[in-house]
């Protein structure tokens, strides 16, 4: 047996998020359509054709109801049809140029919906809200895939959230004391304030519009350029993106005429490590230390060019 108050709270936010959304009115995003026709025509519009069996299929929609809907559709020069040559009971669908109009307008609409939403919450709230969204529908999805995450330059407030990120991360994970986020802090505060964009570089990994994770390639002066801050969050483990963002930082490198890329770790990192090792980075010197609270393996690693 399920708790009943865990049942009555889904239920309750169930009842929120319809209300949130409008999706109870029958003017959906103050347009001529329902909740329903808004969805199918969205679906229609996402695809270069679709035929009718499909969409019923994906939108578990009853057949004669979604002939209905098509049927107004058709009527108001939205769709064109044409028979499906896999199946001649069924149709193929696509927006007309009227169609894809109105398509593109109940998008814009849309997204003007939730960024109005998003404009009363306060700095990192909204992404709070999609991170739980994120995390909901992981749970309840079994088809649910994560979208792949991209690698993409810097961007303001990106300098901000290495900090946070890692200061958190590593404290929870390795019982690092805010020293770790301090050195964090001033390493991304001087390529901040001395950045040379000929020299320097930043990548951000990015998934469904959240960070997850960075590196910083610095000048370190003699032809040599500093690998600094590698970090990919834990829910993105296991993707490679680790091994991506070490591979722009070589590019980068060689790309700019440095003789070597080094960069300073610490043994207990034993994911990142082997990259390195992969990568043919090579061990020149270790330490042991106590700069963050719990003794640790200082490492430096060196690339040659």
């Amino acid at each position: 047996m399920h708790d009943s108050a865990l049942i009555e709270a889904a239920r309750d936010f169930s009842r929120f998020y319809t209300n949130f959304l409008g999706v109870l009115n029958k003017a959906y995003l103050d347009t001529p359509f329902t909740l329903t026709d808004a969805r199918v025509l969205f679906e229609i519009g996402s695809h270069d054709g679709i035929s009718a069996v499909t969409l019923a299929r994906d939108l578990h929609l009853d057949p004669a109801y979604l002939s209905r809907i098509l049927k107004r559709f058709r009527a108001d020069g939205l769709i064109e049809t044409q028979a499906d040559p896999a199946d001649l009971r069924s149709q193929i669908i696509k927006v007309t140029a009227k169609g894809h109009q109105q398509f593109q307008e109940l998008g814009r609409r849309s997204n003007a919906q939730i960024a109005e939403r998003f404009d009363v919450l306060a700095l990192g709230e909204p992404q709070r809200v999609v991170n739980a969204m994120q995390t909901i529908r992981s749970l309840l999805d079994p088809n649910g895939r994560p979208n792949p995450a991209i690698i993409r330059a810097q961007r303001p407030g990106d300098i901000g959230w290495i900090v946070q990120s890692q200061g958190k991360a590593y404290a929870e994970e390795y019982g690092w004391d805010m020293r770790f986020e301090g050195l964090v802090a001033e390493v991304a505060g001087r390529f901040l304030a001395n950045f040379d964009p000929e020299m320097e570089y930043c990548w951000i990994a990015e998934r469904d519009g959240i960070n997850v994770g960075s590196v910083l390639v610095t000048n370190g002066g003699d032809g040599i350029a500093k690998l600094r801050l590698l970090y990919v969050d834990k829910a993105a483990r296991g993707l490679g993106l680790g091994k991506m963002l070490v591979d722009e930082c070589i590019r980068f490198a060689k790309a700019k005429g440095y003789r070597q890329l080094s960069l300073w770790t610490n043994g207990v990192l034993e994911a990142a490590r082997g990259i390195y090792v992969k990568a043919g980075f090579r061990l020149v010197s270790e330490e042991r230390h106590k700069m963050f609270g719990p003794e640790e393996n200082g490492q430096t690693w060196v690339l040659d060019l």
